[in-house]
């Protein structure tokens, strides 16, 4: 079948991973300006969709029948670009012009720019209601692809998703599987301080959704998730994943300024170092 997913072995997944995680660097870098961090912290998640469940065909992007992922918290670009290049929607050399005047690969991604986009984001809390509408799209067209969804920690303090959420429940979206990428920081500082989600996944629960914890850097828990996701019936689905911001690069690991900001060139070769390893 054209859209298969790839169905990667473990060690094959753990490989992509580590392979986006040096892409985003090498951008970022490159560009002088992204959000490494957020990046960094969703990249096993997104590496499991991409790789291991998506029916996808980069050669016809817009294939119907393909499952859909939307990028709400927009800002992690570099990881969503990553993705794509590796799945061949693209050059991999493309990369590289992250953020660059004329570039395709914008600060965040604009569905009319790029393929593979399905919805342009950046503007936080939008995504899942967008999420939503293919999903319900899905079902009044009587076909059965999925919907991913990738939302932040801050994010999800915006109003919107929890009107969302509310109507995933009510037209019983059990199409829409979304991840959320806890890693507990947000630009300003801890989640906790600026405006407590918490407790998350009581409140998933109490709009009606199907709720799990996961290790968000296990990729067996991941692939369980997405596994057991699938099974569920009449409900959307939330994974809470808890994630480490910066994942995999230890001077970047859980400090809040690199949200927002690139490595230098040294930085880079750091970097890059420890991710040989990770």
């Amino acid at each position: 079948m054209p859209g298969d997913p790839r169905d990667y072995c473990l060690s094959n997944l753990i490989e992509a991973a580590k392979k986006i995680r040096r892409h985003i660097i090498q951008m970022t870098g490159a560009a002088g300006s992204g959000h490494p961090g957020g990046s960094l912290s969703a990249t096993d998640i997104v590496t499991v969709l991409y790789f291991h469940f998506m029916r996808l065909n980069p050669a016809l992007p817009n294939w119907p029948d393909r499952d859909r992922f939307v990028l709400s918290k927009g800002h992690a670009a570099p990881l969503l670009y990553a993705a794509l290049a590796e799945r061949g929607y693209f050059p991999v050399e493309e990369l590289f012009t992250l953020r660059k005047l004329g570039s395709r690969l914008q600060g965040h991604p604009d569905m009319k720019q790029l393929p593979g986009v399905e919805m342009s984001t950046g503007s936080l809390g939008q995504g899942l209601a967008a999420a939503n509408g293919m999903a319900l799209a899905g079902k009044l067209d009587k076909r059965d692809y999925r919907v991913y969804v990738l939302l932040g920690d801050g994010e999800i303090q915006e109003g919107m998703v929890w009107e969302a959420a509310m109507a995933a429940a009510h037209y019983r979206l059990d199409n829409v599987t979304a991840f959320l990428d806890n890693n507990g920081l947000q630009i300003d500082g801890s989640i906790k301080e600026v405006m407590s989600p918490e407790p998350i996944a009581d409140k998933w629960r109490a709009f009606g959704w199907d709720v799990q914890v996961i290790d968000g850097h296990s990729i067996p828990q991941i692939i369980q998730a997405v596994e057991k996701a699938k099974q569920v019936k009449g409900q959307p689905q939330m994974a809470i994943a808890k994630t480490i911001k910066g994942k995999g690069v230890s001077f970047m690991e859980n400090q809040v300024d690199w949200h927002g900001v690139a490595p230098k060139p040294d930085q880079v070769t750091r970097a890059l170092d420890d991710l040989k390893d990770c």
